[in-house]
């Protein structure tokens, strides 16, 4: 995985992450409002802590707004090619973690 800071000004952060097929990103929360667009990538399964799954379909250009969560989740690329995503995060404060890890069941 990779996960790549572009660019920070205050609290506004740029983000690019690459999950490779079959690749997940960690089990984390998401309290920051946040603003994605997909560069590459076709299929991602939301994997919530408690056991349920989304399934998303996702298209090149897709873009959207995500309100903040405080449920565990990861995001796994079940797709064929890599998923690949710019995300600009809007923080509380300049030094907030964006996506704070949570341990691994």
């Amino acid at each position: 995985m990779v996960d790549e800071k572009i660019s920070q000004q205050g609290t506004r952060l740029a983000r690019r992450q690459i999950l490779e097929p079959g690749e997940s990103s960690s089990w984390h929360v998401d309290p920051y409002h946040r603003f994605s667009v997909v560069i590459r990538g076709s299929e991602l399964a939301i994997e919530y802590r408690d056991g349920a799954t989304d399934h998303l379909t996702v298209t090149p250009g897709e873009a959207g707004w995500e309100k903040p969560t405080n449920r565990i989740h990861r995001a796994v690329n079940v797709g064929v090619d890599p998923f690949e995503e710019i995300t600009l995060f809007f923080l509380d404060r300049p030094t907030s973690i964006p996506q704070p890890v949570q341990p691994d069941p």
